[in-house]
């Protein structure tokens, strides 16, 4: 019941938008029955069913009113909804609304799908009532879901299908201890519909553009948020991330970086304190220097005023050992000016993720 009335809502919303003919709009939904991986075996005694759903999406297409339209293949941009029942009642069901981008490939016939967002899970992890839900820590999570579909668009009036494979991630990032998070490997099949019934739009095209030619530029970033380590009730504390580093633009989608990381964890100095007197064999003392510093190397892809990033690091200075000395970093950073940027990025060792990390900083 829920599902039909969120499908209600989307498709009257999206009737009334499409009113406005300067904008063109699509919607898409799909159904899909899939796999938990087994990405750590904690979670092998959760893997007892297979998963299905749906996933319901509005879309805006881009023409190239903006030059970074046509610099992605004039991708679209949307927002989804997916439904995901777990078929596992320890599990639970759970229902995410996320940003989207669509980028296309093969004379447009391949279609690639990121959208993040926040999800909702109906079961997470009780120590009374579900002690052995150890994926989901919490009722939020964050969750990421990947799409490359065979999408053949206004077959019969605006009326197209789309099918393929996606992967479905749900995590709250160790917020809340336990996270060992699930990834989802699903089959999806399904309809889209050209809310102007399939009405053909030229695509603007600029042929000749100016290069893109900046200095290197000197980036400061402070980055903060709460987290917990993997023992259940050790309390969530707040961390604290200085970051500097050095960026250099190639074109007009790419920069590279290079620069150090300093952490202030303090999820880690009660880490240490804990080990130092519950475990004596592991010779860790409650002194020990609970601060790291790293070195980064990255990449930077600017769309529009939205770009992501993606760093690999390594520890210089690693006093404790925790997970390792690599570490490697993703998300999104907004641009306010020229200058100035919040950001969301993951932070993890592999796929051990440690933070979610909420930042702010200036480019010069």
């Amino acid at each position: 019941m829920k599902q039909r009335l969120f499908l209600l809502c989307c498709l009257w919303t999206a009737f009334c938008i499409s009113q406005d003919h300067k904008e063109k709009y699509t919607l898409d939904i799909n159904q899909f029955y899939g796999s938990v991986l087994l990405h750590n075996n904690y979670i092998s005694h959760l893997i007892t069913s297979h998963p299905g759903g749906l996933i319901a999406s509005f879309n805006r297409k881009t023409y190239g009113d903006e030059e970074w339209h046509q610099l992605f293949n004039y991708p679209d941009t949307g927002v989804s909804f997916v439904y995901q029942n777990m078929n596992n009642s320890t599990l639970g069901e759970n229902f995410g609304i996320y940003a989207h981008y669509n980028f296309y490939f093969l004379n447009r016939n391949l279609q690639f799908r990121l959208g993040q967002g926040i999800a909702y899970n109906t079961n997470p992890f009780d120590k009374n009532k579900n002690f052995r839900n150890n994926a989901y820590g919490t009722h939020l999570l964050s969750s990421t879901y990947l799409m490359l579909n065979y999408h053949k668009e206004n077959v019969i009036d605006g009326l197209g299908f789309k099918a393929g494979l996606s992967v479905i991630h749900y995590s709250n990032a160790n917020v809340k201890a336990p996270n060992t998070s699930t990834n989802t490997l699903v089959l999806n099949v399904g309809l889209t519909y050209d809310l102007d019934g399939g009405l053909e739009k030229d695509y603007i095209k600029i042929e000749n553009r100016k290069k893109v030619t900046e200095p290197v530029r000197f980036n400061l970033a402070f980055r903060t948020g709460i987290n917990e380590s993997d023992i259940v009730g050790s309390g969530q504390f707040p961390f604290y991330i200085f970051s500097a580093y050095a960026d250099k633009r190639f074109g007009r989608i790419s920069a590279l970086q290079i620069g150090a990381d300093l952490y202030f964890s303090n999820f880690l100095k009660e880490l240490i304190r804990y080990r130092s007197i519950s475990f004596p064999e592991y010779n860790v003392k409650a002194t020990d220097d609970y601060k790291r510093v790293g070195v980064v190397v990255g990449h930077e892809l600017f769309i529009n005023k939205i770009s992501i990033i993606s760093q690999l690091g390594y520890y210089v200075y690693y006093p404790y050992d925790f997970e390792g000395r690599v570490y490697n970093r993703i998300g999104l950073k907004r641009y306010f000016s020229d200058k100035i940027y919040g950001a969301i990025t993951l932070k993890s060792h592999g796929a051990k993720a440690e933070a979610v990390e909420f930042g702010v900083g200036i480019r010069m």
